[in-house]
């Protein structure tokens, strides 16, 4: 027997429990090829099905409740950190949250089948204030579902391969090199992914002073400033609900739905509070798409316009001239001074 086999069946449970519970924490290192395996030596009995399902779930559980027990007690700071650790970064925010608006806890049964939202989605569960026993029943629930696919999908090879000796014996013999083959090419797999969404997003982002001296020779010159968007999701406005001056909230879905409300005549800035704007240079591209050309995304966000000191505004919204706004947008708020009326 291969000593890698030997080794990874000596010490199966506890490669298991270490594995998952590394990438639940954030770490950026597939437990599907882990799964796999342990899955396909439980055709011989070398490992055992159940306690390779126990040490999963066990590492689920720990690793989920720290993270929403941190969720609870510090807010998005934390879904911040763990989407710069994620190679799913340009997607993980948005569609969490946009899951855990529509379909509530149920979105922890599908969630970590999911690349980005398996980590960020228990310290969101945290900030919507779910309790911990509920969270705790439907986070089990879907880490069973999800280890028991990948476990008895390699039990399922495992079959094939028996009944085939000599490929069996095969696999046996190359089977450490298969599996650094599959993390090796998951992991590359994201990272590309990634990487090309980085590039498309440095094409097109706004800085910070560049947008501030828009405002300001616009407010000088009496012209018309740039149209901007704030996609925070609601959960995002706790910590500060203020926006940007003259900005409007509109949901990523509703402006996709509504891209009559965008002017065509205008600068369009949208930002967020996504690390590397993920969630305005991704609508940024499809607006593209859709043949609004004078969109780009606020580099740093929301953040990155508070921390060099730029004005925020309490948030007023007005209907454009151009279209009616979506039902979802609250209504108008008497206008405070300190804001600049969008026009």
């Amino acid at each position: 027997m291969p000593i890698a086999i030997a080794f990874f069946i000596h010490y199966a449970y506890v490669l298991l429990f270490l594995w998952v519970f590394a990438e639940q924490i954030g770490l950026p290192i597939p437990s599907i090829p882990v799964l796999l395996t342990a899955g396909t030596l439980s055709v011989t009995h070398q490992v055992s099905h159940t306690y390779s399902l126990m040490a999963v779930l066990a590492a689920c559980a720990l690793a989920d409740s720290l993270w929403f027990w941190l969720g609870r007690r510090y807010g998005h700071g934390v879904v911040e950190v763990l989407c710069r650790l994620s190679f799913e970064a340009s997607t993980c925010v948005s569609k969490t949250e946009n899951y855990f608006s529509r379909r509530g806890p149920s979105t922890l049964l599908f969630s970590k089948f999911v690349p980005g939202l398996s980590t960020v989605a228990p310290p969101i569960a945290g900030q919507t204030g779910m309790p911990y026993v509920r969270f705790l029943a439907w986070d089990l629930a879907g880490s069973f579902v999800w280890a028991e696919s990948f476990l008895l999908a390699g039990r399922f090879f495992g079959d094939i391969a028996e009944k085939s000796t000599r490929f069996f014996h095969w696999l046996g013999h190359f089977a450490f090199v298969i599996f650094v083959l599959m993390v090796l090419g998951l992991m590359a797999y994201r990272f590309m992914k990634q990487q090309k969404f980085l590039k498309e997003v440095r094409e097109l982002r706004l800085e910070p002073e560049e947008l501030k001296q828009i405002l300001d020779a616009a407010a000088e010159q009496g012209n018309t400033p740039p149209f901007i968007v704030d996609l925070r999701h609601p959960l995002d406005y706790l910590p500060d609900p203020r926006v940007l001056p003259g900005a409007l909230r509109i949901g990523p879905n509703e402006l996709r739905q509504h891209s009559e409300i965008i002017p065509r005549d205008r600068d369009v800035v949208l930002y967020c509070t996504c690390p590397s704007e993920e969630t305005s240079a991704k609508l940024a591209l499809q607006l593209h798409k859709m043949g609004v050309y004078r969109v780009r995304p606020l580099r740093g966000g929301f953040d990155g316009w508070k921390n060099a000191g730029y004005p925020l505004t309490d948030y007023v919204t007005e209907t454009p001239n151009s279209a009616v706004l979506p039902s979802s947008i609250a209504p108008v708020q008497p206008e405070p001074k300190s804001a600049v009326p969008l026009l």
